[in-house]
């Protein structure tokens, strides 16, 4: 409007000649910036586990006008795999919602039975998260992860997620998870964590979940067994579990070990962990959870038989040194309590410990071993809390390496 009103006044106005000037420099004209992103929130952890469950089966699209038999493969830590008294008392929570607001859904035990008649089964992580997306940062959250399965099709149903925050959560590790000595890859439990993490509505559950679903309600029985203390109950059914080939893995082993241990059986359980310290070896990974002196590099002095664990570890680390030419790093590992340059001083001094150790039993390791510090750089919890739910940060850890070429 304003050049048109311009043009006709010059049309109005005496003809004359004007002197030029310089033009003026062109108007600026404002981009509109995108809106940065709300921030995350975390919710008080009721809340969470209802929004999550609210997410999840409102968006399932399942027949209307039908019913169907849940079943809740217990939840457990989205980057260990781990029970605690957190994921139980999610279950509970789950179980409860359900049973209040969704009556189509009618849940039952998590039974071999009822998985044999092909189920919806409810799957859930609850993992420690940085609100900024720190890797490094402190775990100020929790992610709450569900995932509704249905093993008739092999499809994810739906999916529902929360921000929870850590107010009146107890992480502590269920008694199996607790004492386990090793800790090694479980393809069953990485399924589970993928199936619920990595996929989307409509996607296929993940094979290796899928494919040994029918072990998953028998090792649950065994582990409540011995998280129940009835260690004879423990040991048969994780036993009776290697009758089925799907049931030859990591889970099924730690229990048999740890139940011949509380047993007194002692040679039992330590032919147990010479088998899962061969298959983590075996597998490039291996997680010992050794317990240390506070602030120390020395092996603390409890209960646990770590001259045994030392004796068998090293005795596999020779067969496998010489059966394939494998090297092996032995890296330490702390939580994240202290400074970062102590931790990567403590965490080295601990695994050149372990190192020594080892050459005490087996002089032939001397060439084949290396050690590193990583302090807390790799924590796999890092709550820093300092208690047995974060001891797996605390561990030493076996990679297999390529040996050095002899010149």
């Amino acid at each position: 409007m304003t050049i048109l009103l311009c043009a006709a006044l010059a049309a109005c106005a005496p003809q004359e000649v004007v002197q030029s000037t310089a033009p003026e420099a062109p108007a600026t004209v404002a981009v509109a910036q995108p809106a940065p992103p709300p921030p995350v929130v975390a919710l008080p952890y009721g809340d969470a586990v209802k929004l999550a469950a609210r997410d999840l089966f409102t968006k399932a699209k399942l027949p209307d006008g039908q019913s169907f038999n849940l079943v809740i493969d217990p939840l457990v830590d989205g980057t260990t795999g781990m029970q605690s008294v957190a994921t139980v008392a999610m279950e509970q929570q789950v179980t409860e919602i359900v049973a209040n607001n969704y009556p189509r859904y009618q849940v039952k035990p998590f039974n071999s039975a009822n998985l044999a008649a092909a189920p919806l089964v409810f799957i859930g992580t609850f993992t420690p998260i940085n609100l900024q997306g720190k890797a490094s940062g402190e775990r100020d959250a929790y992610r709450v992860c569900f995932a509704l399965a249905d093993l008739k099709t092999g499809k994810i149903v739906s999916k529902g997620f929360a921000r929870s925050q850590t107010d009146g959560i107890d992480p502590t590790p269920l008694p199996y998870f607790r004492d386990a000595p090793l800790w090694v890859n479980d393809k069953i439990v990485e399924g589970y964590i993928k199936t619920c993490q990595g996929t989307s509505a409509g996607d296929p559950i993940n094979a290796a979940y899928l494919d040994k679903v029918s072990v998953v309600a028998g090792i649950d029985e065994a582990t409540k067994a011995y998280n129940n203390r009835k260690y004879k109950d423990s040991l048969a059914l994780f036993t009776a579990l290697l009758r089925n080939p799907a049931g030859d893995q990591p889970r099924v082993h730690t229990g048999i070990y740890l139940s011949n241990a509380k047993l007194g059986r002692r040679n039992a359980a330590m032919q147990e962990f010479s088998k899962m310290a061969s298959r983590g070896m075996g597998a490039k990974r291996l997680a010992v959870k050794f317990g240390f002196q506070n602030g120390g590099s020395a092996l603390a002095k409890d209960q646990n038989p770590y001259d045994s664990w030392l004796k068998e570890l090293a005795s596999v680390s020779s067969k496998l040194a010489k059966t394939s030419e494998t090297c092996f790093e032995v890296g330490g590992h702390t939580g994240r309590g202290g400074s970062e340059p102590l931790n990567e001083r403590l965490a080295l001094q601990r695994a050149e410990y372990v190192k020594q150790r080892l050459l005490a039993v087996r002089k032939d390791l001397a060439n084949v071993i290396t050690t590193k510090g990583y302090g807390s750089s790799e924590a796999l919890v890092a709550t820093g809390k300092g208690d047995p739910f974060d001891s797996l940060d605390r561990r030493i850890e076996f990679k297999s390496t390529q040996c050095p070429t002899k010149s």
